[in-house]
């Protein structure tokens, strides 16, 4: 028999806690009113008679209540009661302390493994996360219903980020309105900042808005290096006319003032990369930034763009030097290179900004690339017209512009009336939902199946409401960074935020896990098959889409639908699947769960039917997507890599490629760390698996991680296959 506890979690039944919960109780009273072993024995055969697959814990304790009123044992009954009613409050009340006792003693997994690019033993990480447990404990108890703490607990669904929701200030993620802020102003700490003269300056006030950005929200922000560009060209002006007040010619002029000028771009974003990678935010991390690269974003700076773009190029391609000296692949910050026809062929203007684009992948797996040509069919504003713009943090898209015909409801200062707006936009949280656990849920029937769905989704609604609610109280005094000085908005002080929540200016997120096991459980079939199993992975899409999109109708709020990211939660919902339904062959006996719509990691299937095939299923998820394909080291093979960006560029948005690079600090061994069948990492060349003398980076979620996972994430990724093999890639 199995026991289903308060939190949704299975247990087996274990007739041992009856006899202690009646001893306690009996210890209260006196005499007759002391049940005996032979009547305690017999309220658990009773119990056990009654021959059930599943009892709730709840219902046991009302058995034996109801049994011991029988036997005459009325004070015994009432102590019981009480000893029920106190053990409640014991779990409702605060229950931090031993969580913190161990996060501080080092002995959590969860808060050990919670993020990759955190180390849970760093004192700022460890604020943050003493912080993080405080908020948790809070929104568990006062913040959010029974039913969705229940739901959450038992892996149904997955409410993010609780431990940021006490503070109703904070959003997710965001595209920061670099332009506006660095063009008219901000202020920082209550200190103004003016519009910079030089590049270097505007490069290293750039990075301090992204320290005060992010330290004021818990997920990725996005800037582009477009505006940048109009400081590169002051700089330019600024050393030609140093040189033309020496008077030498016009051509040397020009010579020595481009030749300052690169060594000026060099210098600052050499700055603006060590900035980023040094500095630590209130999250305990370094920012998580991504850095957006679209020529197509300007005409009239496109020159001053693309040496900008080339220098990150480099200096990634370069690595950064770690503690001992040593070149190696960093995390941050990501970067996006759009793909677009000034760039995509060989006859192309700034082709050898994708060459270097590719080399750049080869060694250190990024840029990851959006398809200019693909995003403009896809997302299309209020008028028809495609744009394209960058992803908020790893994966995090904004639905097209709906607010054009608004007006200015930002009030920024770099408006311009027709134009759609992306910048200074951003997502208000995300709300998973497990869809393994649907079908398990179903057992299989279809009828159940989109029943279940449905309540399911009902329980994501109510909890996506809640997260709008908490944020819609927010005046722009909670962080004026954001609201008052240009990040987001220019409101006045004390003004509320509650317009930006709607009418589509920010998206909220309906994200959902493990469309695989789900297909595969209801159908048998991977809905990569594309027969059956496909057809029913996209509708399933479709039903979210139409949740979402019904949602949005009736509230104007811009539900979007989202390929949740899980890098932790992939195993607790893995780990809750095997304790609800046991262990399933093919779905729930592995120590995770696919991420979103992907094709599972140890499928085969060639890199070019992967994108083709996950591009459809890309479509319908537009709030949040990525591709990627498994690849061995391809220095030596720039021309596959440069394959499969041509083939990403004609048939899928948003895509990126995982290699291999990574270094041992006791032998000085680089290329692969690998994984052995205990899930330990260690050196293929001196067998050494201490984790502090590794440097190992792999693409988790849509984002680089190289602080290690837990158990589930790291044999996702020894199970993966590759996808492109060291040959010349031949599309198929």
């Amino acid at each position: 028999m199995k026991v289903v506890k308060r939190d949704g979690h299975i247990v087996d039944y274990d007739p041992e806690k009856i006899r202690i919960a009646i001893a306690k109780a009996n210890n209260e009273v006196k005499g007759k009113e002391k049940a005996s072993k032979a009547e305690i024995k017999e309220i658990i055969s009773y119990i056990e008679e009654l021959n059930k697959k599943r009892i709730l814990v709840e219902d046991i304790q009302d058995i034996i209540e109801e049994k011991l009123m029988e036997l005459d044992k009325y004070q015994l009954a009432k102590k019981y009661i009480t000893y029920r009613y106190t053990r409640e409050l014991v779990r409702k009340a605060n229950t931090t302390d031993q969580t913190i006792k161990e996060l501080i003693e080092g002995e959590n997994e969860y808060w050990n493994n919670e993020n990759s690019n955190k180390n849970a033993t760093v004192v700022t990480t460890q604020r943050d996360y003493l912080a993080g447990i405080t908020s948790t404990d809070i929104t568990r108890r006062f913040l959010l219903p029974e039913e969705i703490v229940k739901a959450h607990d038992a892996g149904i669904i997955h409410f993010h980020d609780a431990d940021y929701f006490a503070q109703n200030a904070l959003h997710n993620c965001e595209l920061i309105n670099l332009d506006d802020m660095l063009q008219n102003g901000t202020v920082i700490n209550g200190v103004m900042i003016e519009k910079p003269h030089r590049f270097i300056t505007a490069a290293t006030i750039a990075t301090q808005i992204i320290l005060a950005v992010t330290s004021s929200s818990y997920g990725g922000a996005t800037v582009s290096l477009t505006h940048l560009a109009p400081f590169v060209r002051l700089s330019y002006e600024k050393y030609y006319k140093k040189y033309q007040e020496r008077n030498l010619s016009k051509q040397d002029c020009e010579k020595f003032a481009m030749e300052d000028t690169k060594k000026e771009v060099e210098d600052g974003v050499q700055t603006f990369n060590y900035q980023v990678n040094s500095m630590t935010n209130t999250n305990g991390q370094a920012p998580f930034l991504s850095v957006n690269m679209y020529l197509g974003e300007t005409d009239e700076y496109k020159d001053e763009l693309a040496m900008i773009i080339e220098e990150f190029l480099k200096q990634r391609i370069l690595g950064f030097k770690n503690e001992k000296g040593v070149y190696i692949t960093p995390a941050f910050p990501k970067l996006l290179y759009v793909l677009e026809e000034d760039n995509i062929h060989e006859d192309s203007k700034y082709w050898y900004l994708t060459k270097l684009a590719a080399e750049c992948t080869a060694k250190r797996m990024v840029p990851d690339y959006i398809s200019e040509k693909m995003m403009l069919k896809l997302k299309k504003n209020e008028y028809g017209d495609g744009e394209c713009y960058p992803c908020m943090g790893c994966r995090s898209f904004l639905t097209p512009d709906r607010t054009m015909s608004l007006g200015n409801i930002a009030k920024a200062k770099n408006y311009v009336e027709g134009k759609g707006k992306y910048y200074g936009r951003f997502n208000q949280g995300v709300v998973t939902i497990n869809l393994p656990d649907v079908a398990l849920s179903s057992d299989g029937d279809m009828d159940k199946f989109w029943k279940i769905f449905d309540e399911r989704l009902d329980l994501c609604h109510k909890a996506l409401q809640i997260r709008h609610k908490r944020l819609s109280k927010v005046t722009s005094d909670v962080a004026p960074i954001l609201w008052q000085h240009g990040a987001l908005a220019r409101l006045e002080k004390g003004e509320s935020i509650h317009e930006l929540l709607h009418h589509g200016y920010s998206t909220i997120s309906l994200g959902y896990a493990g469309l695989y096991e789900c297909v595969k459980y209801m159908t048998g079939h991977s809905h990569t098959d594309n027969g059956e199993g496909k057809e029913f992975g996209l509708k399933v899409m479709e039903h979210l889409n139409d949740a979402a999109k019904k949602w949005k109708s009736e509230e104007d709020i811009d539900y979007s639908v989202y390929g949740t990211p899980i890098e932790s939660t992939t195993y607790k919902f893995a780990r809750c699947l095997k304790e609800r339904f046991g262990t399933i062959k093919g779905i729930t006996d592995r120590d995770y769960i696919t991420n979103s719509y992907h094709v599972p990691v140890f499928e085969e299937i060639d890199a070019f039917s992967k994108l083709k095939l996950e591009s459809e299923f890309q479509e319908l998820s537009p709030g949040g997507a990525i591709s990627y394909i498994e690849a061995p080291n391809l220095q030596n093979n720039l021309e596959s890599v440069i394959e499969v960006i041509q083939y990403i560029y004609d048939n899928i948005m948003y895509a990126e490629m995982n290699t291999k690079s990574d270094y041992c600090q006791q032998c000085g061994y680089t290329g692969e760390i690998l994984i052995d069948d205990n899930l330990e990492w260690y050196c293929p060349n001196c067998g050494n698996r201490n984790h502090d003398t590794l440097n190992v980076a792999r693409r988790t979620c849509g984002y680089i991680g190289t602080n290690f996972w837990n158990k589930g994430r790291t044999q996702e990724i020894k199970e993966r296959v590759l996808h492109l093999d060291n040959k010349v890639a031949e599309k198929l």
